[in-house]
């Protein structure tokens, strides 16, 4: 009798333990839920501050996005902004040329699909989506080069879609924008 009543009381903090475990995951699972369902709601009702649109078709054409805009400029309050485009399967500018400590924007959309805009060795990682004006502000700690992969699939030549950001000194690169309005690497 003596192993039944063991057995039966084994049995019961089983099943104790059982309801515990249970519930903790049902409370976990409501919590994810709730947050899930408040972010979602909140973000809804708080859209960016700010969306900036371009018209893909015309990229190349007119506006902030035509070939001769492109690449690295300096601004007059001595920050720099790079406009970019990413197109299957490259970026235009291929090669940008950016100063080591100092405030950068990168301008960035898409002419066709929904391209990765990823520079190796930082935490610059966001999306080029065609319509939409990607705005970035970053900074470089120090001088070196840096790979630009696309990591977003875009195609079968997606493998190819490579570009690369040269970080010089901010005395070298004050240089050559006095020589030219707009840099890329190939200047």
């Amino acid at each position: 009798m003596a192993s039944e009543t063991d057995h039966s009381l084994g049995e019961a903090v089983a099943a104790r333990i059982e309801r515990r475990w249970a519930t903790l995951s049902i409370v976990i699972v409501g919590v994810l839920v709730g947050m899930a369902t408040y972010i979602g709601i909140h973000q809804a009702t708080m859209p960016q501050g700010r969306v900036e649109t371009a018209d893909p078709k015309t990229l190349h054409l007119s506006g902030e996005f035509v070939e001769s805009n492109l690449g690295s400029e300096m601004q007059a309050d001595g920050s720099v902004t790079v406009r970019a485009i990413g197109q299957q399967y490259s970026f235009t500018p291929q090669c940008i040329v950016v100063p080591a400590e100092t405030p950068i924007t990168f301008r960035a959309t898409s002419a066709d699909v929904v391209h990765g805009f990823l520079i190796e060795g930082t935490n610059i990682n966001t999306m080029l989506v065609p319509g939409y004006v990607t705005d970035l502000p970053v900074r470089f700690k120090a001088p070196g080069d840096h790979v630009m992969p696309c990591q977003e699939f875009c195609g079968i030549g997606h493998q190819g879609m490579w570009g690369k950001v040269k970080v010089v000194d901010k005395a070298a690169f004050r240089d050559m924008a006095a020589a030219k309005r707009r840099l890329t690497c190939v200047d």
